[in-house]
């Protein structure tokens, strides 16, 4: 499984690329993958410091994709900013994240570290009590997520 992200400077900027190069571009790749899906989130706000689409200085990425309660959303967004995002820019050896919103109720939390050992002793000692804090169960109708390992070479 590989994982792609991108990111755009604008909505224009996107949208541009849809209507004049997507087609021309997929069609060059036709049947080197199966069962893409392709997500587009927008930018709410940063985890930790301003983040930058830079992913030389991380080793690892965690990726959350997170369907919300229509009900629970607003508590949703609000329990990111202030329990989760600030339990993670705490953690030694998270470089930055950020917290991005699509249509329907979905989420995407994309946080960077330095390394597996480090993002290990984040979840170990502290998501149990985030999550109940959070009442992330009363807020989350489905959760898909994954961890990352960066590929060096694979980084343009």
């Amino acid at each position: 499984m590989a994982h792609i992200f991108s990111f755009w400077e604008s909505r224009a900027f996107y949208d541009s690329f849809m209507a004049r190069s997507h087609d021309r571009l997929a069609s060059t790749q036709s049947g080197t993958f199966k069962d893409a899906q392709v997500r587009l989130f927008d930018h709410r706000f940063d985890v930790k410091t301003g983040f930058e689409p830079r992913f030389t200085d991380a080793d690892l990425l965690r990726v959350a994709l997170c369907r919300v309660h229509e009900e629970r959303a607003e508590h949703f967004v609000l329990m990111q900013e202030k329990v989760w995002n600030p339990a993670m820019a705490g953690s030694p050896g998270m470089v930055r994240g950020l917290f991005g919103e699509a249509p329907g109720n979905e989420f995407l939390v994309l946080s960077m570290w330095r390394a597996a050992a480090e993002h290990g002793k984040y979840r170990t000692e502290r998501v149990e009590r985030l999550a109940l804090r959070a009442q992330t169960e009363a807020d989350v109708a489905a959760l898909a997520g994954d961890i990352v390992d960066m590929e060096a070479a694979w980084t343009v």
